[in-house]
């Protein structure tokens, strides 16, 4: 994991040694570039979690067992962390794009996916009881 996280850092560097060189005229293509790079970083990274779930999910459906969900804090909140990261350089590019109302447009998206998903998948809405009896029906 750190050597990702260096490969991550070594292109933010890039891309500010970019923006340097280049001027601030490039920052939007230099930023969406950049953003472009975390979003296929978070993408590989959550195709591989789903995969290895559901192969455990599988071997555990084979052998009779029900699947463990075990939940841990980071997948419960691992969109708002990320959706929090993000938002840095969102309202920056708002801010920089269209002034305030930018930043306001940016952080009505981050609050309305935050908000849709803690909808959708019960962090708000559902009691207790019902998150720990849900689980995958067939």
């Amino acid at each position: 994991m750190e050597a990702r996280d260096h490969e991550l850092k070594k292109e933010l560097a890039a891309t500010l040694q970019a923006r340097g060189e280049l001027g601030p005229e490039y920052e939007s293509a230099l930023i969406e570039s950049f953003l472009e790079k975390v979003e296929q970083r978070l993408d590989t990274t959550l195709d591989r979690r789903v995969r290895r779930q559901l192969a455990e999910q599988q071997t555990a459906g084979a052998r009779g067992m029900s699947p463990a969900q075990p939940e841990t804090f980071g997948e419960r909140h691992a969109l708002g962390i990320v959706s929090l990261i993000l938002a840095i350089p969102l309202s920056a590019i708002g801010v920089a794009n269209a002034g305030i109302e930018g930043l306001v447009v940016a952080w009505l998206g981050v609050v309305g996916v935050n908000a849709f998903q803690a909808a959708r998948g019960g962090g708000l809405f559902r009691s207790r009881y019902e998150r720990a009896s849900s689980g995958w029906k067939d």
